[in-house]
């Protein structure tokens, strides 16, 4: 699932490509996940011009002045761009702009959720939540520490693999309980880990929608057995999700 700076990535090179580009056609291959209708998406998006696209959370936004399009990739999700008739395999949904530019949501279980106008969501993004947001937040859980971490109703835009990175990068185990770490520290990692990760995908990108990257994970990965640091990574699952740890991250109780 793609994750605060693969979807923060993604939502830059969409401005880039497509921004001030007007809509010629919406395509809905798949619209069982749709909160509106298929005519009521298109009347509302066609021959409006893209102002941008935003991360929101684990979630993009696509500004089209007084008319947004949220879009959740869910589990398999992912972004192409398309030339005009072209149709991809497994299209979700597509956008095709005046000129024949555009781009289409693939996914092969069809999860990949595009809504008209989503709510507003006051839940404090992980990159722009305040330390002291943070540690109240930490204080009060006695869950462990992990799981408040992909929380999306606590903070947003960290999910399974980033909470791995975060807590190895903090050298705190994911088993710890949440008001017992050191919040301080946890708040530095969650900064570093996914503001790194940013500039990293997006060299790797450069104007392409090249999907997910995992190839700057330090310690969440089924390909390692150490880290860089010659450490063993183990595995074992919170919450059914697949866990990448080493011991040599502390446990706090």
């Amino acid at each position: 699932m793609a994750e605060l700076p693969d979807l923060t990535v993604f939502a830059q090179i969409l401005s880039r490509r497509f921004k001030g580009k007007i809509v010629e056609r919406v395509e809905v291959t798949v619209g069982k996940k749709l909160n509106v209708s298929v005519k009521e998406l298109q009347t509302a998006l066609e021959g409006r011009d893209l102002n941008g696209v935003r991360r929101v959370g684990k979630t993009l936004q696509f500004d089209f002045g007084d008319q947004v399009l949220g879009l959740h990739l869910m589990l398999r999700g992912e972004l192409v761009a398309v030339e005009d008739n072209e149709v991809p395999r497994f299209q979700v949904l597509a956008i095709h702009f005046k000129g024949g530019e555009g781009f289409a949501v693939l996914d092969m279980q069809k999860m990949a959720t595009p809504t008209l106008n989503p709510e507003q969501n006051d839940v404090p993004d992980a990159l722009d939540m305040e330390e002291s947001y943070f540690t109240s937040l930490l204080a009060k859980k006695r869950t462990v520490i992990k799981t408040v971490l992909m929380d999306q109703h606590v903070m947003r835009g960290i999910g399974n693999s980033y909470a791995d990175e975060i807590l190895y990068h903090a050298g705190v185990s994911p088993f710890s309980i949440a008001k017992a770490v050191p919040a301080e520290k946890l708040f530095k990692s969650i900064q570093t880990v996914l503001e790194k990760a940013i500039k990293d995908i997006s060299r790797a990108n450069g104007d392409e929608l090249m999907g997910e990257l995992k190839d700057f994970m330090l310690v969440h990965s089924s390909k390692l057995k150490v880290t860089e640091k010659g450490e063993l990574i183990r595995t074992d699952k919170i919450g059914g999700r697949m866990t990448y740890y080493t011991d040599m991250q502390e446990l706090f109780l």
